[in-house]
């Protein structure tokens, strides 16, 4: 007997098949419908898809025998991945110098038959074989052959499915760890700045009022400037609370309300100047759901057409409809527009489109991404329409909570 050698690329091939997590996993039907066609198609009693690890070989799918594995130094398998590119056949076992002598050939239920394909990872890396087994001595024919080389191949493909869908699920693990520091991290700083940014718009307030008759204009245009970007920034931290405290947005207060009746309070306290229509839908809906979650994507999306807008007169109009499963929403004006090339990427977080709003000021790109994840947690969606420099349209809709009969 010879014991098989070590191929070359023994730490790439390693390395290969560990990415595969696959050692010890629970049996699955994709493997064995393989195994029991392999040995069906070859004729012999005994088939196996087998993964060669470091010093065994373990068996992912078996047919025909109750072995698990075997240790690789007397494996058959061992000399199989040494020549990754074709068949290894051994009509009689007990002939060969390499196996000769092998406890599996001289032992009880003796192996006398042995054929194995490769099987092989993208790289060319081989990670194990498919391969049948037989108490007598035995040849393939050459459609046999044929038939072993094709299986060898699906078994390839099961395991670079595997490869993929291992990686994906690890990378959503670690997204999903990452997401969940940056919201921990965005709530933590967020909250430690409010108070510090309150006292500082405070104290500027403080400051004009006392010192009003000593500071010449400039000085008190200083302190207005210090307040305004306190205030700013303190817009800013309150929008990421919002982005990161909307996750559940669908397990708020669910009550029945008219949508015009929210949308007129949300008018109100906007502010909406004389040089602005908002047009309400003309059917006023009744709906059966998150009124806080709907009304803080309309204030988002109204505030916007009201501060991306340079017309003199500015038009904003909001319809809607029903069907079976949603309500649908439509907010569209007639403002400074979305070029199409940011559009993609509009409701990205800290994604904005203009320079300036309408008063002057920067946006934080924060607003959008939270209507987003909004609209999702109520089981919506949200698209876009732009023409630049003629208006922007926002199309959403929510999942309704109650079927209609």
């Amino acid at each position: 007997m010879i014991s098989p050698e070590t191929p070359k690329n023994e730490i790439e091939r390693l390395k290969s098949l560990r990415q595969l997590n696959i050692m010890n996993s629970l049996p699955e039907q994709a493997y064995d419908t393989i195994t029991e066609l392999a040995s069906y198609i070859c004729k012999t009693p005994i088939a196996v898809v087998n993964m060669v690890d470091e010093e065994e070989n373990w068996f992912k799918s078996k047919y025909g025998t109750d072995l698990t594995g075997s240790p690789r130094d007397v494996s058959f398998c061992g000399h199989t991945i040494l020549n990754p590119d074709r068949i290894l056949e051994v009509p009689d076992t007990t002939v060969d110098e390499r196996f000769k002598g092998n406890p599996f050939v001289t032992g009880e239920n003796a192996i006398k038959y042995y054929a194995g394909v490769p099987l092989l990872d993208t790289q060319g890396l081989p990670l194990g074989t498919l391969c049948v087994y037989d108490s007598k001595v035995h040849q393939l024919d050459e459609k046999q052959r044929t038939a072993l080389k094709s299986l060898g191949k699906q078994v390839e493909m099961l395991l670079e499915s595997r490869r993929q869908n291992y990686l994906l699920e690890q990378m959503k693990i670690e997204l999903n760890e990452n997401n969940r520091i940056l919201r921990e991290f965005a709530s933590t700083v967020s909250h430690d700045l409010k108070m510090p940014l309150a006292n500082m718009i405070l104290t500027a307030d403080i400051l004009k009022v006392k010192y009003s008759n000593i500071l010449d204009k400039e000085g008190m245009d200083y302190i207005s400037y210090l307040k305004q970007s306190g205030l700013t920034l303190s817009d800013y931290i309150n929008g990421l609370l919002d982005h990161y405290s909307n996750n559940k947005a669908e397990t708020g207060n669910v009550e029945e309300f008219f949508l015009n009746d929210l949308l007129e309070d949300i008018i109100d306290l906007l502010q909406i100047a004389e040089n602005c229509e908002i047009n309400l839908p003309d059917n006023n809906l009744k709906i059966f759901g998150n009124s806080a979650a709907i009304g803080q994507i309309f204030m988002n999306l109204i505030s916007n057409s009201l501060k991306y807008n340079s017309r003199e007169k500015i038009i904003i109009e909001i319809d809607c409809t029903e069907n079976r499963e949603f309500f649908n929403f439509k907010i569209s004006d007639n403002g400074i527009g979305i070029p199409l090339e940011k559009q993609e990427k509009i409701f990205d977080l800290f994604t904005t489109v203009a320079e300036k709003d309408r008063q002057g000021k920067k946006g934080h790109g924060i607003g959008l991404s939270t209507v987003k994840k909004i609209v999702e947690s109520l089981g919506g969606t949200i698209q876009i329409s732009s023409i630049e420099n003629e208006g922007t349209v926002f199309e959403f809709s929510i999942k309704r909570n109650e079927i209609i009969d």
